[in-house]
């Protein structure tokens, strides 16, 4: 087991569980305990464990998906730049409201990938600096990559301005 599983599981007993997939080594967070514990342990693997770049954070719809218990994951890439080490933490959030807390406070880049996360899939982020869409349109009202949604919309597209390149 490495030191940083060992460092986590002294300061957070039961909080986590863990997996891995060939090399990719996973920290998993339920639903139920992300509010309280996700911000400290991504901490803990910041200043603690050497985990000091946010490389990716993502967002994974699992409705559907055979043994799925929850609805939405948050998927955060973290890399350690001594050693190259990498390690995914993934907290879970469901509907109706699926908010996780933000970590803009630990790695400033994750202003735009929580807004992102935000934008496509719905889940919100308590704390962030300045939560609104980033890629669709700011009267779209849905999220167009929850797997519910239909792949032909819902016939918002013909209320959308159209945007032109001025002639010169």
């Amino acid at each position: 087991m490495p030191a940083y599983l060992d460092t986590l599981t002294a300061k957070f007993p039961g909080a986590f569980a863990t997996s891995e997939f060939r090399d990719n080594r996973r920290v998993l967070v339920s639903a139920e305990r992300a509010g309280e514990v996700l911000v400290p342990l991504l901490r803990c693997l910041k200043d603690e464990c050497g985990f000091d770049y946010l490389a990716e954070l993502g967002g994974v719809d699992y409705l559907n998906y055979p043994g799925a218990t929850d609805r939405y994951a948050v998927v955060y890439g973290l890399a350690n730049t001594a050693n190259a080490e990498r390690l995914f933490v993934k907290a879970f959030a469901n509907d109706p409201d699926p908010e996780l807390p933000s970590v803009v406070d630990l790695w400033r880049g994750a202003e735009w990938m929580e807004r992102e996360v935000f934008d496509l899939y719905g889940v919100r982020f308590a704390g962030h600096p300045d939560l609104r869409r980033i890629l669709m349109p700011h009267e779209f009202a849905a999220h167009p990559l929850r797997k519910d949604y239909p792949l032909r919309g819902y016939g918002e597209r013909h209320n959308f301005r159209s945007v032109t390149r001025a002639e010169s």
